[in-house]
């Protein structure tokens, strides 16, 4: 299985040149678009988020996960083993959150093909390196270190990701023990689903992945509250 995450989107042609490629490297890897909507040039949130979606996957995965602002730049591509699991993109630290989970067992440089576009290794490095790797096969690769980023913190007081639905993804963890929130000037308690709920009041819930989203019954909370990607929350004591 290879598992796509990226900041591509579904509007423009980049996921579909990827699974052509992976069509032809691999054509019996099952390909599963997990998410594209990763928050465009934006690596530390999407760190969080990677971490947090990679968790179900099964042990065997190829994970090819690609939100690469420095691309064709001093960045690796890099290709690096955790808990089974391949994972394939740049080292810009898009992987640190999984890294800081799993360990990592080892970690290669991946070659860039000559003829490779310098604006699109997730079509021309990073989907060749999935694709092999989904076939058992060895890759043409170089030993290094997975480069760190330890002054992240293990949770980010952040709105990460906002959905269609206007909810907000953070990145903190539901704890049982908070209760209230505080964001863009207002409190928010915690409810269990929606409808425990007025409609059009926002409040926050854990979500499926065991965070903090905030959302409004048939509303979108983030028109409601005014939220932006990256605003900043914090619990109330």
């Amino acid at each position: 299985m290879i598992v796509l995450l990226t900041d591509f989107g579904v509007a423009d042609p980049y996921v579909g040149q990827v699974h052509l490629r992976l069509a032809e490297a691999a054509p019996a890897a099952r390909v599963v678009d997990l998410f594209h909507g990763l928050p465009s040039f934006a690596v530390q949130a999407s760190a969080y988020l990677v971490d947090v979606y990679c968790q179900r996957l099964p042990p065997r995965a190829v994970v090819m996960a690609v939100v690469d602002p420095g691309v064709g730049g001093r960045r690796q591509a890099i290709a690096w083993r955790a808990g089974g699991r391949f994972y394939v993109g740049p080292d810009n630290g898009l992987f640190e959150m999984v890294a800081r989970r799993e360990g990592v067992e080892s970690c290669q440089a991946l070659a860039v093909p000559e003829r490779a576009a310098p604006s699109f290794h997730g079509r021309d490095v990073f989907a060749p390196a999935a694709a092999a790797l989904a076939q058992g096969l060895r890759l043409e690769a170089r030993d290094v270190p997975l480069t760190r980023f330890a002054d992240w913190p293990d949770e980010w007081a952040r709105v990460l990701l906002i959905d269609h639905y206007g909810n907000a993804v953070t990145g903190l963890k539901a704890s049982p023990r908070r209760c209230e929130i505080e964001v863009a000037g207002r409190r928010l308690t915690r409810a269990r689903t929606f409808s425990d709920r007025p409609r059009g009041e926002p409040f926050f819930y854990e979500n499926a992945n065991g965070l903090i989203e905030i959302a409004a019954y048939e509303a979108s909370a983030a028109d409601i509250l005014g939220l932006r990607l990256a605003d900043p929350l914090r619990v109330v004591d």
